[in-house]
């Protein structure tokens, strides 16, 4: 599917090479090796990934050309912004990225730093047009965020937005509102819509000791059917992407999901997952915004 209006055609599902951050480069390099398996041409990585960038790097010496490669800042000045920028192309030793992001932008001052004179914004547009990026996005968590991905896209044209999406949170009206108008925006304008914790089971619970290894900051769904209908889910709505999980061990179920066609699961099966799993909005306005 056509990545907004970048005129690359980029699998419905996108790597998120969180799942790299802590892992050593042989790990590293049999996960990324999944997706030539799955045929997967997107990668999705940041500077705070911890070691990230740099698992991608040698990859990359092979794979660049069949790669549209992503990364995001978290600086929101100018200088700081460009810095960063510079940074993650030594790190991912390339000379240009696809598209750079600004991370996690929905503080309200963050925003109007990012945007004013000598702001993230404008450092990125100039870094874009001496070719160290082909395009500039958003992300964001939370519930505030697809409300400000919508004064992001009213004050700069981004090439992309991403956001979080699952069935759990379509439930709360007045972010499935927000979230419908930004769609909607994305459709309109040909905004590539990037969508984070698909397969997002509930804030964790219980003693580590208990739960066993994690690899991402919320509890993922583990059970395969449920997994596979929350993928189908997300997978269902034409104008989105699918972020796959910071947990590797969910690369290839989610590949696997993606890859069997299915009709969309009903709300019924849906709520009956919820119900069986426990599964809970990982967002409440509250503590995890800044995530």
């Amino acid at each position: 599917m056509e990545f907004g209006r970048t005129g690359h055609h980029s699998t419905r599902v996108i790597f998120g090479a969180a799942a790299l951050g802590t892992m050593r480069q042989d790990r590293a390099d049999a996960l990324l090796d999944i997706l030539l398996e799955f045929g997967v041409n997107h990668i999705d990585t940041a500077a705070s990934y911890g070691d990230s960038e740099l698992r991608i790097a040698p990859w990359m010496v092979e794979h660049r050309d069949q790669f549209f490669l992503a990364t995001k800042t978290g600086d929101r000045d100018g200088p700081a912004a460009r810095a960063s920028l510079e940074r993650s192309l030594q790190r991912l030793g390339v000379d240009q990225v696809d598209l750079i992001q600004l991370h996690n932008l929905v503080e309200e001052d963050e925003w109007a730093t990012a945007h004013a004179p000598g702001g993230a914004v404008e450092a990125l547009v100039q870094a874009r047009d001496e070719g160290l990026t082909r395009f500039i996005g958003v992300t964001g968590h939370g519930l505030r965020i697809a409300g400000m991905h919508l004064r992001s896209l009213e004050r700069f044209e981004f090439d992309s937005v991403l956001l979080p999406y699952n069935f759990a949170l379509w439930q709360n009206a007045a972010y499935r509102d927000d979230v419908e108008r930004l769609f909607a925006v994305g459709r309109e304008r040909r905004v590539a819509v990037q969508t984070i914790k698909s397969v997002a089971r509930r804030r964790w619970r219980d003693d580590p000791a208990e739960s066993g290894p994690r690899f991402s900051w919320y509890e993922p769904i583990a059970a395969p059917d449920a997994l596979t209908r929350a993928a189908h889910w997300v997978l269902s709505n034409p104008d989105v992407f699918l972020n796959t999980s910071s947990d590797s061990r969910l690369l290839r179920p989610i590949l696997e999901a993606a890859s069997a066609p299915a009709a969309a699961p009903t709300d019924a099966e849906m709520i009956a997952d919820m119900d069986a799993l426990g599964i809970t909005p990982l967002f409440d306005g509250g503590t995890l915004e800044r995530i």
